[in-house]
Parts: structure tokens; sequence; C-alpha cells
């Protein structure tokens, strides 16, 4: 049905539809199930972000690695108990954002969207815009569904992995997922989501991969909180008419490039960068020894 972003474009138009229904259609088509069995998974899909996202404001998680926990928990003690300069709703996105990355390194349940390693960008960015907006869970399912479009098409055309292409292909992948999302979330156009999506890609087009000890704890769970906020100010940009000079397929060939471009050592091999610090191969020794 679609292979890129101007075939999506072109279904929409034809069908004077959302983007999500696109997708709905095609999960159909593909699995043999009835739209409400599909929605139904997204559902249960939907329930795993919540719970992952919420988990860490309550409870001081701690990672197996012991290198992160209880920053979800800190950074929504303080949106509540100071004025913040980002103001409620950034800290709380960026709280969730914490709280599902450390779910994740506890060896929690989260929902890979799309990836692990970035599983708190998507669920902190359209929870906190639901609550924005009001939006249904029915609206919210759609803007799910929406994100695994835009997903599936840069999976087609580039990579999710940071083995492959950097964090730039997992958190701004999922970033760019969640800025299409929301987009439609709020009213606007399938045009508009796309745009957000070049954008939150553009944002953040050659971040590399560099996890300390090679586990998903750091940098990661910062780049979650700082990709869901990629996500909002994207969706915002777009939602304000603020279009993407470079069109999304050419944004995401892009990435696939530049991705492909990374020395080794900037693909999650811990060889590099914050992993090659003095401080990151300490912390690699006192967990695995020298």
């Amino acid at each position: 049905m679609y292979n890129s972003g101007k075939e999506l474009l072109t279904l929409t138009k034809e069908r004077n539809c959302k983007i999500s229904e696109i997708v709905i259609e095609k999960e159909c088509k593909l699995t043999g199930l009835s739209i409400n069995d599909v929605r139904n998974k997204m559902k249960n899909n939907l329930e795993v972000m919540r719970e992952s996202a919420k988990l860490g404001l309550e409870q001081d998680i701690k990672s197996v690695g012991g290198i992160i926990g209880g920053d979800a928990k800190r950074v929504n003690d303080y949106r509540m108990s100071q004025k913040t300069l980002c103001g409620d709703t950034i800290n709380k996105a960026m709280a969730r954002a914490l709280s599902c990355s450390e779910v994740n390194a506890s060896m929690g349940r989260i929902c890979a969207a799309p990836t692990a390693g970035s599983a708190g960008i998507i669920p902190a960015t359209i929870i906190t815009a639901s609550e924005v907006l009001n939006s249904t869970d029915e609206e919210i399912i759609n803007a799910l569904f929406t994100a695994s479009g835009i997903g599936e098409i840069i999976a087609k055309n580039a990579t999710l992995s940071g083995a492959e292409g950097g964090c730039q292909a997992e958190c701004g992948s999922a970033s760019a997922m969640a800025a299409a999302a929301i987009v439609e979330m709020a009213g606007g156009s399938p045009e508009m989501s796309l745009h957000a999506a070049a954008t939150a890609i553009k944002n953040v087009m050659g971040l590399i991969c560099d996890p300390i000890a090679g586990l998903v704890e750091a940098p990661c769970t910062k780049r979650n909180a700082s990709g869901t906020i990629n996500a909002l100010l994207s969706a915002d940009l777009a939602l304000a008419g603020v279009k993407s000079i470079i069109p999304f397929d050419e944004v995401i060939e892009a990435m696939y490039k530049v991705g492909k471009s990374l020395p080794h050592e900037l693909r999650e091999t811990a060889l590099g960068g914050v992993a090659a610090t003095e401080t990151g191969i300490k912390i690699k020794e006192k967990i695995f020894g020298k």
C-alpha cells in the first residue's frame, strides 16, 4: 500500500483520510484480523506504555547495571515542588520518558517503540500531549497507529538500529514517530505530520550510539528525555505551519547515509563517545572487571 512518505500522503489525499486510517487498514490486510482486534492489540500496547511511564514517578527504580536509577522520580518531585524553567508539561514529559527507560534498564516490561533503548519517547510524548489536548483513548490509539506508519517507512528505507545507524536511528526515529502522531492527535494534516517527523529527525541527525559499559542505561535515558521534547517542539512547529525544507523521504535517506558513515566506534559498540571517556571506562571495569 505504501513504502514511502510520499505514497502515504497520496493515499490520504485520495481517500480524504488520516494516516492512522491507512495504517490500520494495512495492518488488517497483513494480519487478517478485524479492525477491532487490531485496535485492541494497540490498546494493550498503550496500557504497557502507561504503566512504564508511571512506575518511575512513584518508585525509585534501580537499573540492573547500577548506572542509573531514580531520576524519573527526581524530576517529577522537582516538577511538583518548585517553579521549573521549562514548565509543567515539559517536565512531566521528561519524567515519563525517564521512567520508561528506567523500567527497561531494570528488566521491567516496556513497549519497544520502536526499540527498547528508545522506549520512553513515544509513551511520554503521546500520554503528555493527550492530557494537554484532552484526547480520548480512541484518539490516542489512532495516534499510535500513525506513529507505527512512520516507523514502518523509516525501517523500510533506513534503519531503526543503533548498531547500524547510531542513536539517530533509535531515539531519532522514535522522536519522529511521536511528533507525527501528536500532530494528528492535535488535528493537524497528514502533511503536517510528515513535516514534524522530518524536523525531529533533522534535529538529531548524526547522533551517535555510545552506551556506557555497553548497557542501555546511560546516556540512553537522557536521550529519551531530550527526544521527547524534540518530538513536542517539532509537532508545535508543524502545527504552526512551519514546514521542513527537505521532504520527509529525503531526510530519512540522508539519515541512513549519515548512519552508515559513522565509524563502528560510534554505533553501539561502547568504544567511542562518552563510553570511551575515563569515567566511562571506570564504570565498565567496575561492572565487568578489567
